[in-house]
């Protein structure tokens, strides 16, 4: 099994303020979890936040790309958005942003069905 990279260990740490984040490798990267939903999506060494439509507006007025990759040709995106650099050296920031993008996977998980209710 492949160690985590030094970011996604600090990113983790970072984030244990929202509540017990765990990390796998998916997609090329590595999925961020809580309570397991994957939230966030590091690749290259770059955060991804999950977006849906009520917080894919704010991505795009800061100018932030979603995460895409080539397949058969085609560009496939994401509803993960890239984080703001300065996300990654504020933990204020950090944990604001990392819990929009949590709320964002608890709606598309209600959305689906996928939601586990007590």
């Amino acid at each position: 099994m492949a160690k985590a990279s030094a970011f996604t260990v600090f990113l983790v740490d970072q984030m244990q303020w929202l509540g017990p984040v765990t990390s796998r490798r998916m997609f090329g990267g590595t999925g961020l979890f809580l309570e397991g939903l994957m939230f966030a999506l590091i690749v290259e060494n770059t955060l991804y936040l999950k977006a849906d439509t009520a917080t894919r507006g704010d991505f795009d007025a800061l100018g932030l790309p979603p995460f895409s990759y080539q397949r058969n040709g085609r560009d496939i995106a994401l509803s993960y958005f890239q984080a703001l650099d300065k996300v990654i050296d504020d933990r204020d920031m950090l944990i604001e942003w990392a819990n929009r993008a949590y709320a964002a996977a608890m709606r598309a998980a209600a959305a689906t069905g996928r939601l586990k209710r007590d």
